[in-house]
């Protein structure tokens, strides 16, 4: 755990890194005081930053609704998107969430990414998470559900943060 002031690029702050200590780990540990804040993260956010790798190694992050069922990740897609042809040359993906106004409260999951084109329906906790803005991007459950056809499910293996 580290222990020390850790120099911010915000200015003149100092992040302590006690409170949150800089972690990482192979395998997601929801119990450990970052992995309960991540979980907490993963239930209640509604937005998660999805970086897939271009075809010439250029990163590329897209904002994304997601659900998170305990072990995996999982993305609704539109078929026939960048994050898709990417995650077909390159399984390997990270999601991260808004960090806060001073930069802290940051956290990094890294992990594998499979593409189903023929997933089931949304789950109904998809759906619910996301009922009251499904309309202010122009659909309705059923013709998002029909939109964005594809499912990407994402498998943490690691997690950094502070």
């Amino acid at each position: 755990m580290v222990q020390n002031l850790i120099p911010s690029s915000f200015g003149n702050q100092l992040i302590l890194a006690a409170s949150l200590s800089i972690r990482e780990t192979t395998m997601i540990d929801l119990t450990s005081k970052l992995g309960v804040h991540v979980a907490k993260r993963l239930q209640e956010e509604h937005i998660l930053w999805l970086t897939t790798v271009a075809a010439d190694g250029t990163p590329q992050p897209n904002p994304v609704w997601f659900y998170w069922d305990g072990k995996t990740i999982h993305v609704r897609s539109q078929p026939n998107s960048h994050k898709l042809k990417n995650i077909t040359r390159n399984s390997k993906v990270s999601v991260n969430f808004q960090a806060d106004k001073e930069g802290g409260d940051v956290a990094v999951l890294t992990g594998d990414a499979t593409i189903d084109m023929n997933p089931p329906d949304p789950d109904p906790k998809y759906i619910e998470k996301y009922r009251e803005a499904i309309p202010s991007i122009g659909h309705t459950p059923e013709s998002l559900a029909a939109a964005y056809s594809v499912l990407i499910r994402i498998t943490p293996k690691r997690l950094r943060g502070f």
